[in-house]
């Protein structure tokens, strides 16, 4: 018997491009700065999560540097054999003092972190509610762990109150900083429905650390919500600190739970030494340099202040992530096209990624931008066909 053909992917392909939801990748050929070089042409670029402009800080590639010939390259191993270095130990510490937790602890990427979470916490029939717009990896992890989802209102507590009874939760999980809509998750009344009914709040704060907060704490510091053992947070490390890899931060027993049970950290190989020595120099340099929050704040303030004028369609965001809403994916396309024209980069987010009909222009502003920048980008955007065919 000859062996059936594999499926055609073909087709799907083809309808994806049809539908203008076909994604293509852009080849970088320099460093990750506003400036960048990209498929060949050099644009300014608004599309970038290295918030505080930290990538390609000299101190943070030396760190990087130190690090690979003290450290080597790899790590070699899983932390829980013989990958753990004194270098990942050190930034766990600082991650848990930079942030007002007992304790944290590193994970490869954000996705991992947060499928290690909710497979260590919850199982299967374990009832979690999410915010409908919560990152595709809080969303992703709850299935995986194939755990009851359940969905609110995006931003609405309320809701979410009405809808739990005592007991019936064991977890509820939220982004602080909402990745493509910028806006921020009302954390006290969320901390409060999640304490009533004795469940865990898991708050993805990816987008918030190093940006949001008197001292660039994040969501919790925006928010006053001290540490405590209900409360579990997750942050990402190659966004306002400009490095990779993520974490887990909380009290002594979430976080020994996770090294014992947490299967994308037990199931793979640390992040290299290096990477820990230069992210550690990264959060230092956040920590001490405050004016870097300051100018984006002020970059922010004029972007949207100019927005106004121009009556551009801008989503309710007071951080870096300044959602332009288009509406349907071919218009989101051909303002990033125009953009493009013009001599800028800014991707064009659709569905799935945003729900149907909301497809934007998502412009990230970062500490590097100068305010000349802000203000090329809002000449270009006034230039957008705004009528019904463009």
């Amino acid at each position: 018997m000859s062996p059936r053909p594999p499926p055609d992917l073909a087709p799907d392909l083809d309808r994806l491009r049809r539908s203008h939801g076909y994604r293509a990748r852009r080849l970088l050929t320099g460093p990750q700065r506003p400036r960048a070089e990209v498929d060949g042409r050099a644009l300014l670029s608004f599309c970038s999560n290295d918030y505080l402009g930290l990538a390609t800080h000299p101190e943070v590639v030396a760190a990087l540097r130190r690090g690979a010939e003290r450290w080597g390259v790899g790590s070699g191993a899983a932390h829980l054999v013989i990958g753990h270095s004194a270098a990942h130990q050190a930034l766990e510490e600082a991650l848990a003092e930079y942030t007002g937790q007992a304790r944290a602890l590193l994970f490869s990427t954000g996705y991992m972190a947060n499928l290690g979470v909710f497979s260590a916490l919850t199982g299967r029939d374990d009832l979690v509610w999410e915010d409908r717009l919560n990152h595709a990896s809080l969303l992703d992890a709850a299935r995986l762990a194939q755990a009851r989802l359940r969905r609110y209102p995006h931003g609405d507590a309320a809701a979410l109150a009405q809808r739990l009874d005592p007991g019936g939760a064991r977890l509820v999980a939220t982004d602080g900083v909402f990745s493509m809509d910028g806006d921020l998750a009302p954390l006290p009344a969320l901390a409060e429905v999640a304490a009533r009914v004795g469940a865990w709040l898991l708050v993805d704060d990816a987008h918030g650390l190093g940006v949001v907060g008197a001292r660039g704490r994040g969501s919790l510091e925006h928010w006053g919500l001290a540490a405590e053992p209900r409360l579990i947070l997750m942050g990402t490390l190659g966004k306002a600190f400009g490095t990779f890899g993520a974490f887990v931060a909380g009290c002594e027993e979430v976080i020994e739970t996770l090294i014992q049970r947490a299967r994308s950290y037990i199931y793979t190989t640390a992040s290299p030494p290096a990477l820990a020595e230069a992210t550690l120099a990264a959060l230092r340099i956040a920590a001490r340099e405050g004016w870097r929050r300051e100018h984006l704040q002020a970059l922010i303030g004029r972007f949207r202040a100019g927005a106004a004028q121009l009556d551009l369609p801008l989503g309710a965001s007071s951080t870096p992530i300044q959602p332009l809403i288009a509406g349907h994916s071919e218009r989101s396309l051909a303002w990033s096209g125009a953009l493009e024209q013009a001599g800028i980069l800014v991707g064009a987010i659709r569905p799935p990624t945003v729900p149907a009909g909301s497809a934007r222009l998502r412009i990230a502003l970062s500490a590097a931008h100068e305010p000349g920048d802000v203000d090329r980008l809002l000449e270009a955007l006034a230039r957008l066909p705004r009528g019904e065919g463009g």
